[in-house]
């Protein structure tokens, strides 16, 4: 067996069932991603949308494609097509894009709020004050190609824990808040993504249901 096979094996065993792994697969060569294929994984994540549509076009069809890097609005139309979730949904600007191109394809895309809880300014994402505005407008309730299933967050990169548990707990309460105000009664308005390699323990204790593990499943990035 593979060391990435026994990676998703032995994560598997940790993490609860309840929460979804996704194998950040960025910079990994396609051989890489089958070998966690082979060990029955499905659910992959890029963060570069030419490297996501060349795996996506030389890897098998059942693979489930979860875009979580910063997307630009002139890219939006290229995974479209294909792409099972969007996590990295942080401006009105992109969300009206994606709704737009789906319409176009036909599909509803289902999407995250990424919200900005970390102290870099390397990150992007909504203010609480900035989602409850956006999900208060008349024009938001207008579109129809999009699902919002929730939020997502980076912590700041730190051996901090303290603070890392801090944004976390304040991501969550951010998901509470809207799934409290704006969809209480929708089922679809789930998910708390947030958890990497370094810190994806704290996350799932703070309530995550996706964490994004590229590293300890792959080993260091090239």
């Amino acid at each position: 067996m593979s060391d990435i096979a026994q990676n998703i094996i032995d994560l598997r065993k940790e993490i609860p069932s309840a929460v979804k792994l996704v194998a950040v697969s960025k910079s990994k060569p396609a051989s890489d991603i089958l070998e966690a294929y082979d060990a029955g994984h499905r659910v992959f994540g890029e963060n570069r949308v030419q490297e996501m549509i060349s795996k996506y076009n030389s890897l098998p069809r059942d693979i489930e494609w979860h875009f979580i890097g910063h997307l630009q609005s002139n890219k939006v139309r290229s995974i479209v097509p294909f792409v099972s979730m969007i996590h990295s949904v942080d401006s009105y600007k992109l969300l009206k894009i994606i709704d737009q191109e789906a319409g176009k394809a036909g599909r509803v895309i289902d999407c995250l709020l990424q919200f900005y809880i970390a102290i870099e300014e390397s990150k992007f994402g909504f203010s609480l004050k900035e989602a409850v505005e956006m999900l208060n407008s008349d024009d938001f309730s207008e579109h129809r190609n999009i699902r919002i299933c929730g939020v997502m967050g980076m912590a700041t990169f730190t051996d901090n824990s303290d603070q890392i548990r801090g944004e976390f707990r304040y991501l969550s309460e951010c998901f509470k808040r809207l799934k409290a105000e704006f969809y209480s009664d929708d089922n679809s308005f789930k998910e708390l993504s947030m958890g990497m390699s370094g810190d994806y323990r704290i996350a799932i204790e703070e309530g995550s249901t996706i964490v994004r593990i590229g590293s300890v499943i792959f080993g260091s990035r090239n």
